[in-house]
């Protein structure tokens, strides 16, 4: 069923939403736009296309404490941190961000299961924004999301002139369209005003500069062939390796885990690491990918070759285009795609 509400009340709903669990979405701050907190003076922008760092970071942060040691003379003391119990909504997230997490489940859920992933995976609720005013950057519909009726989340809502459309998905999403109370009204049939928005919003999705890209021109490939391709050599002298397209990325999930001696004790933390860094994965030995070229081909060939051949055919990519607006050389996802082969397919 849909509902709609008047963007005008959008505050009511929101604070209503937020007295009954954490509420968390897109808010401006120092003019960049990041997931937080809702508070009564937050300054909300569902508008916004993307957020500048992906909603990840609610199941996967990019720091946190895993287990602490505390010793007394001989005695060794280990304390796991405390799970938290109380639920939150993630409000506002896009199509691509919510398929992210679907990846992000494959890696963190599959056995032996991350039960620090898992506990916030259960507590949260997810509402997604479908995207009817993309950026030329977006190239989501190559990966087989519907950005402007997303089947993704637990509720799904689209902003239209004045007014706001809401549709639950799954059980939490009836949960919270019944805290929504008479706030949300509801239709008795799907309104002209949102079908046009949609069909509008598709003509745009269809003429974005990357929205037909050939990616069976990849997939066809043997992975060997790929693999060598001499154009690795060629992209990789102009990366810098900063690892900003790894930090902005919902679907990377490298990590490090360092222990701290706090001088009572150890703390063992686990942080979020790049492919790209000549230190990743240092053993013993130091680092078996010693090129920039090597970690570089290494962060491409998992995302377009080894996750779908590991995952039924699922690229480790979801077009959010974060990539393409933060890397300083333009040396991104749809750069590497059309270089092995997948240009336009139109």
């Amino acid at each position: 069923m849909i509902y709609q509400i008047k963007t005008e009340k959008l505050p009511q709903l929101l604070e209503r939403l937020a007295a009954a669990q954490e509420l968390c979405l897109p808010v401006e701050h120092k003019g960049q736009v990041d997931f937080a907190s809702w508070t009564p003076k937050a300054k909300v922008r569902l508008d916004v296309c993307n957020t500048a760092r992906s909603a990840k970071d609610f199941f996967f942060p990019q720091g946190e404490r895993l287990v602490s040691f505390r010793m007394e003379g001989r005695q060794i003391q280990v304390e796991a941190p405390q799970m938290e119990e109380n639920p939150f909504v993630i409000f506002g997230a896009r199509p691509c961000d919510v398929r992210s997490f679907q990846l992000l489940d494959r890696v963190f859920l599959s056995d032996p299961v991350d039960r620090y992933y898992e506990n916030r995976r259960r507590r949260a609720t997810i509402v997604t924004a479908a995207c009817l005013e993309p950026e030329e950057t977006c190239f989501c519909g190559n990966f087989g999301i519907d950005p402007v009726r997303p089947q993704l989340g637990d509720v799904v809502i689209w902003t239209a002139g004045d007014t706001l459309y809401w549709e639950s998905l799954t059980e939490k999403g009836e949960a919270l369209t019944a805290q929504g109370g008479e706030l949300l009204e509801a239709l008795s049939e799907e309104p002209e005003a949102l079908t046009q928005a949609q069909d509008g919003a598709r003509a745009i999705h269809e003429r974005l500069p990357f929205g037909h890209l050939n990616l069976q021109a990849i997939s066809s490939r043997d992975w060997r062939e790929v693999f060598e391709d001499p154009i690795w050599e060629k992209l990789s002298k102009s990366c810098l390796g900063c690892g900003s397209c790894t930090y902005v990325c919902p679907t990377c999930q490298c990590y490090d885990i360092r222990d701290f001696d706090t001088g009572h004790g150890v703390e063992r933390y686990r942080c979020w690491d790049s492919c790209m860094y000549s230190s990743f994965t240092q053993m013993a030995h130091g680092n078996p990918r010693t090129t920039q070229k090597e970690r570089f081909r290494q962060r491409f060939m998992h995302k377009l070759v080894y996750f779908p051949q590991n995952e039924e055919g699922l690229f480790s990519c979801v077009g959010c285009g974060r990539c393409l607006n933060k890397c300083p050389v333009s040396t991104h996802m749809v750069k590497v795609i059309q270089e092995l082969g997948g240009k336009q397919d139109v």
